[in-house]
């Protein structure tokens, strides 16, 4: 059974940072993409930032430059830092993995190539 918890999530002044993670178990990462997607009110879930066996890392536009995902494979763990935070990235944070995915897969992943979810880490932002 595969389970994802997120943690980390809060509210900040613009500017400000978070640290996010994601426990992960119940799969191996060999070729997993694991991956943190956003969604806003009123608006569609996006991708983030995703990781392709604990090694390449790719990034939404919004979040390049600001974000870093990152793994812990000893702990299971993924992490978002989030530095220079804006108001835009208000929404509530999900991690998902894709249990066997490749790393083109990963690289172009969508919401409906993840299998598992967790239940989400709301992010607050205030100007």
């Amino acid at each position: 059974q595969v389970q994802l918890v997120e943690s980390g999530g809060g509210s900040v002044q613009a500017g400000g940072s978070l640290r996010l993670s994601c426990a992960a178990s119940g799969y191996t990462g060999n070729s997993a993409c694991m991956g943190w997607f956003r969604q806003a009110p009123g608006k569609e879930r996006e991708g983030v930032a995703v990781i392709y066996a604990g090694g390449s890392t790719y990034y939404a536009d919004s979040a390049k430059g600001r974000f870093t995902i990152s793994q812990d494979n000893a702990k299971n763990t993924l992490y978002l830092q989030m530095n220079s935070l804006k108001p835009e990235d208000t929404a509530m944070y999900y991690c998902a993995v894709d249990v066997s995915s490749t790393r083109r897969r990963c690289q172009n992943a969508r919401v409906a190539d993840f299998n598992y979810w967790g239940q989400g880490t709301q992010v607050t932002v205030s100007s």
